[in-house]
């Protein structure tokens, strides 16, 4: 079904206020950060106002009653992910670069012989457009491990370069950890080849899912991957809370991350035990707020539809790129065709660095991202310095991407880049 933009602005406050001295606020930025509806900020309100305790921890009432919404929220992500072992497979962080350090520092602390234990000759498999948060990490695993770490790397046109599907993904691979949407490039990477390839070799696949669990419909068993992360903010929901989805045979034979009150499930003065899963990642006391808030959007989410939201999106996409490309002097980083791209859509315009581009366009009302993206190694192999970005969700419509589209003819003419 068409979604009607003018509705939805409706319950997003701050399409109510003006910036830059009485302009329409036009938000192309939600790739960094999404806006968030009026069913999120009453949803945490309400928490803090009426139910706010310490979930897990005490017998009166308030405690039931937060334990009762944090519990329900992880019911409604495991739902939203189409979990097959239900909410016990959902695993609450501050984040998704929370989410992904879990896994690799918990790998890190796994028992000699372990699936997860990572030694040299063991390999570790990324790709080139990954975000800092999905490299650094495996970086930083492979050293203290002696493990490879190995990359896909990316062709001039911002796809996957899968030729070598076998070669890098090699027998003793232990880990393929990939984005499902670039944050930079808008690519949708296709997953089947190589989820089939790790999963030949023993390895478990990682996903990150900040640029797509927002955008469209996941269903976890159908990807067939093992584990997944996604951020709350970037989906409608509050900051200070992100999602790690894992199998449930997996999590529980992962050790935990941190250490602290309620994951353990016995102490002593010199040993403990820990909880079952997923209390077991879960130490200290919970962002119950946050993850009241971060429900509250996958269920607006949800009730829209996320068919209909991808096939929304992937109409302004199309618009744009076409916008954008008939401008003499911008050249889109990344696919410049609407096939397997989601709504992120970096630009370069020749003579204009992107930081002034940017400045301009705020002062037009426009917000967009500029700069490296958190990806640098995918600006360096695509040979740019920094790019703007314009990154499109539910809120957005044509109106959208003509400004942008004006703003940079305007941009020129005011920077003299004819």
């Amino acid at each position: 079904m068409p979604l009607s933009v003018e509705e939805i602005r409706k319950d997003f406050p701050i399409f109510e206020r003006t910036v830059r001295d009485g302009k329409k606020l036009i938000y192309l930025d939600s790739g960094a950060t999404s806006q968030k509806p009026n069913a999120v900020i009453d949803a945490e309100s309400d928490f803090y106002r009426f139910h706010n305790s310490a979930a897990h921890r005490g017998v009166h009432q308030l405690a039931e009653e937060a334990t009762d919404a944090y519990e329900g929220a992880r019911e409604t992500v495991a739902t939203f992910l189409g979990a097959p072992g239900g909410s016990n497979e959902i695993v609450f962080t501050k984040s998704a670069t929370e989410a992904l350090n879990l896994l690799a520092y918990a790998m890190g602390n796994a028992a000699p012989g372990s699936r997860f234990a990572l030694e040299p000759g063991d390999r570790i498999v990324v790709t080139e457009m990954e975000h800092h948060s999905n490299l650094v990490p495996w970086q930083q695993l492979a050293q203290r491990t002696g493990a490879e770490l190995a990359w896909f790397e990316v062709t001039p046109d911002g796809r996957l370069d899968l030729s070598a599907l076998d070669t890098v993904i090699s027998h003793g691979t232990k880990v393929v950890a990939l984005t499902h949407q670039s944050n930079v490039l808008g690519t949708i990477n296709p997953l089947d080849e190589i989820v089939r390839r790790a999963h030949e070799v023993g390895a478990v696949v990682i996903l990150d899912a900040c640029q797509s669990a927002p955008h469209m419909r996941i269903n976890v068993e159908e990807l067939g991957i093992d584990f997944l992360a996604f951020s709350g903010h970037k989906a409608l929901g509050p900051t200070g809370v992100g999602v790690l989805w894992g199998r449930i045979n997996l999590l529980e034979n992962l050790p935990p991350f941190l250490f602290g009150g309620s994951m353990i499930e016995m102490v002593t003065m010199t040993s403990a035990t820990w909880a079952p899963v997923p209390q077991k990642f879960e130490a200290g006391v919970p962002n119950m707020a946050q993850a009241v808030g971060l429900a509250a959007a996958l269920d607006y989410l949800t009730k829209i539809g996320m068919d209909n939201i991808h096939a929304h999106e992937s109409a302004l996409t199309g618009l744009l790129l076409d916008k954008l490309l008939a401008i003499d002097k911008v050249a889109v980083i990344g696919p410049t065709s609407n096939t397997e791209r989601g709504s992120a859509l970096s630009f370069t315009v020749s003579d204009i660095h992107p930081h002034d581009l940017g400045q301009f366009l705020d002062s037009q009302g426009i917000a967009v991202r500029t700069g490296a993206h958190c990806a640098w190694p995918l600006a360096r192999r695509l040979n740019v310095s920094a790019t703007t970005r314009a990154s499109l969700y539910l809120y957005n419509d044509e109106q959208d991407c003509q400004a942008l589209a004006d703003g940079v003819v305007a941009a020129q003419r005011y920077f003299g880049s004819f």
